[in-house]
């Protein structure tokens, strides 16, 4: 697949996720959607990508069809019911969502314990 051979084209030359997200101007989090198939490469960013990696364009740009194709395979287990209606929400959303809830978990927890110091400072 063509997520692999960006990848492995990528740490074949000792660039992390960060640094192709800085090429591209993104953040670190789109760029790795971009690598696993999840959000489409504009050719623009092909052409960054290709020089980054010191590849021709060809080797690496996937067209259009491929993504599409991709895109609604995934898309048939991303769907939510509610009653009688259906809500399409991709997995790379669901998975950010459960990752931000669980930073809200932990700075709840720290700010927990802050207002109990402080109670036992005025008590």
């Amino acid at each position: 697949m063509i997520q692999e051979k960006l990848r492995n084209l990528r740490k074949q030359k000792g660039l992390s996720q960060e640094m192709m997200a800085k090429i591209l101007s993104k953040d670190t989090s789109n760029y790795s959607r971009k690598e696993r198939g999840e959000t489409r490469i504009h050719d623009d960013e092909w052409r960054k990508l290709a020089n980054a990696l010191e590849v021709p364009l060809e080797m690496i740009k996937e067209n259009d069809t491929n993504y599409a194709a991709q895109h609604d395979k995934r898309a048939c287990n991303d769907y939510i019911t509610e009653g009688n209606v259906n809500y399409y929400i991709p997995s790379f959303v669901i998975d950010s969502l459960r990752e931000y809830t669980i930073l809200l978990k932990e700075e709840n927890n720290v700010l927990k314990k802050k207002l109990e110091e402080l109670k036992t400072k005025i008590r």
